[in-house]
């Protein structure tokens, strides 16, 4: 018997050594695909942007196991590649046309519209035809279209500009109707992004400020637009848009072509024969027309991991403790990640690009120690502000030398905030209690039970305040103010880029390329430009995401206009309940801008959807 069990135990080792074996040859197969750069498939043609998702300062990153289960979302784009490959096209020969699909484009926000659009007129300049196709055209979507060469639109289509603005989600009557108590310390008088727990709609001083930023970076919108498309009657649409529409018997498509804002009102199919005129038809290519995937030219033209003396580090997304994947910015990730270039001893510059509308205090700090650090070692640091960044975005940017924006960014946001729910209300509706002992004021404390203690509370409002102070000097002493001055302009009140700088938040406008050749004048670089992406490789788990989510699919309907602003509307619904509880869920004390645009899509893990998905259903 002793015998049977040493045999069983010795077939049972070789099995597991064999299935070993068999997965580090599988996975090691899997990882040289997903490591090799793959050779260039293509010819001359129409380089064809199909944007399908979002576009954003750095992409999430991918879980392979999600997109196994069929719930990945919308694809993520980097502006940075985008703005790249176009520059790319602007001078390669093979490059005929671009050709902008942008049936299923989710958006990006206006400052990385207004980036892209830039990259389009260097691509037109060289001589070359940019066309832009969709069925419904909304705010980002013909913010970028408008600066092609034609824009065309599905006969069926329209053009449907909203403008910034809308309604925000108040959740007080919820919170009473459950019992909770919002537990709120702030300072600031503009500091709205507590209201929503503790009020039912905006305050008189949440209004002036929301009205005043929307009506700054609507004009921004337009001025854009208007440089883009002269002689359309943009103002005239805009301000009808009904009589427009009427006057054009109720053809949409028709309407936006009568006032300018379209070229051409056609079939995909006549919008794919005039692709197949301007790069060469091609009868076995999907569209008929011969077809450069952007993929395949990202990969072959882009450099990935370029080693010049600029550095270029990324904060995007909200800032959270400790280290965070890509997409997110994780205090400790992007800290060591500075730390360590600046210890290679390699770098003459340091270039950070903020799209972030705050979040952690002590993660804002981290980042701005390390930044602190590179400066101690004569690397001049400057910063490049995307969409937003504000709040703790802001903290950070505090660091540099000099700072950079466009007119539709949204910075300021100098406040800070701290939320604590109780449960007191909803155990006496439970009809439940809660009592212990203290063997000191704080036992037990914040309770959440019963509700913090007066001394908590004092206690945390008077942190709130202490971190304020600091923030508030923090920015006197960059910007050369008393602290008296910068109060007048903080208390978490939020700025456009144009009035930013009028009040001397930044030092001037302008895009990454700006910031770079502003850093490389600082380090006395001469003409050098070369950078270095400071940001962590992707992982394997994150290669094979991207290999199992592919190439994009072409199946599928497009969306028309109206369809797209329902979908805009669930996302903003939907984006208002994941900040509300990301503000419940995360620190005490936040340096964060909840009344800031988005800077990225919403991004739930698939565990999550269940819930999300039947609280959407319920209030629907």
């Amino acid at each position: 018997m002793r015998i049977l069990k040493a045999i069983w135990k010795l077939l049972v080792g070789v099995k597991d050594a064999l299935v070993l074996l068999l997965m580090l040859l599988f996975f090691g197969g899997l990882y040289a695909i997903l490591s090799a750069r793959p050779s260039p498939t293509f010819g001359s043609g129409v380089l064809v942007m199909d944007l399908k998702g979002s576009v954003v300062e750095q992409p999430a990153a991918a879980d392979p196991f999600s997109l196994m289960g069929g719930s990945s979302g919308p694809k993520e784009y980097s502006l940075r590649n985008l703005r790249l490959a176009l520059l790319e096209a602007r001078d390669d020969s093979r490059v005929k046309a671009v050709a902008l699909d942008l049936d299923a484009f989710v958006g990006g926000g206006q400052t990385a519209m207004a980036e892209l659009g830039e990259a389009i007129d260097a691509v037109r300049k060289s001589g070359k035809p940019v066309l832009a196709y969709a069925t419904g055209y909304t705010d980002d979507s013909y913010q970028l279209a408008a600066h092609a060469s034609e824009v065309w639109i599905n006969p069926l289509g329209t053009v449907l500009l909203r403008g910034p603005g809308g309604n925000n989600l108040y959740f007080k009557g919820l919170l009473d109707k459950l019992g909770v108590t919002a537990n709120v310390y702030r300072v600031g008088t503009y500091k709205a992004a507590v209201e929503p727990f503790i009020r039912e709609d905006m305050s008189p001083e949440a209004r002036q400020d929301a009205q005043a930023l929307a009506s700054s970076l609507f004009e921004t919108w337009r001025d854009n637009v208007r440089m883009a498309r002269p002689k359309a009657a943009l103002d005239a649409y805009l301000r009808n848009p009904l009589a427009v529409a009427q006057a054009a018997g109720g053809d949409f498509a028709a309407a936006a072509q009568r006032a300018g804002l379209v070229d051409k009102v056609g079939e995909r199919h006549a919008f794919e024969a005039r692709l197949a005129q301007l790069g060469g038809a091609d009868s076995k290519a999907r569209g008929g027309f011969k077809r450069i995937k952007l993929d395949a030219y990202a990969a072959e033209r882009l450099d990935a991991s370029p080693d010049g003396p600029i550095g270029l580090v990324t904060v995007a997304g909200t800032i959270v403790d400790g280290k965070a994947p890509l997409g997110t910015a994780g205090g400790d990730s992007i800290a060591e990640a500075i730390d360590k270039a600046v210890r290679a001893d390699k770098l003459k510059a340091l270039v950070v690009r903020v799209d972030s509308p705050g979040g952690a205090v002590l993660a804002s700090e981290r980042i701005r120690q390390a930044l602190l650090q590179a400066k101690a070692k004569d690397i001049p640091v400057v910063v490049s502000m995307g969409n937003v960044a504000a709040s703790g975005g802001y903290w950070i940017a505090t660091a540099g030398d000099f700072i950079m924006a466009e007119p539709s960014t949204v910075t300021g946001s100098i406040g800070v905030f701290g939320i604590l729910p109780s449960f007191q209300g909803s155990l006496e509706k439970l009809g439940l209690g809660a009592d212990g002992v203290k063997t000191t004021a704080l036992s037990g404390e914040p309770d959440l039970l019963n509700g913090p203690s007066p001394e908590a509370s004092q206690l945390v409002q008077m942190g709130v305040e202490s971190i304020y102070r600091r923030f508030v000097g923090i920015v006197a002493h960059n910007r050369g103010r008393t602290p008296q001055q910068i109060n007048q302009i903080a208390q978490g009140r939020v700025w456009a880029g144009g009035t930013a700088r009028q009040i001397g938040l930044i030092d001037g406008f302008g895009g990454m390329d700006d910031a770079i050749a502003k850093a490389a004048q600082l380090a006395k670089l001469g003409d050098e430009r070369e950078v270095t992406y400071l940001e962590r490789p992707k992982s394997f788990t994150e290669q094979m995401a991207e290999f199992l989510r592919g190439e994009e699919s072409d199946e599928g309907a497009a969306p028309d206009a109206f369809a797209g602003l329902a979908g805009s509307a669930n996302r903003e619904l939907f984006a208002a309940i994941m900040e509300a509880r990301a503000v419940l869920n995360g620190p005490t004390l936040q340096v964060r801008c909840l009344e800031c645009p988005p800077v990225v899509p919403v991004r739930v893990a698939a565990k999550e959807l269940g819930l999300v998905e039947r609280l959407l259903g319920w209030l629907s």
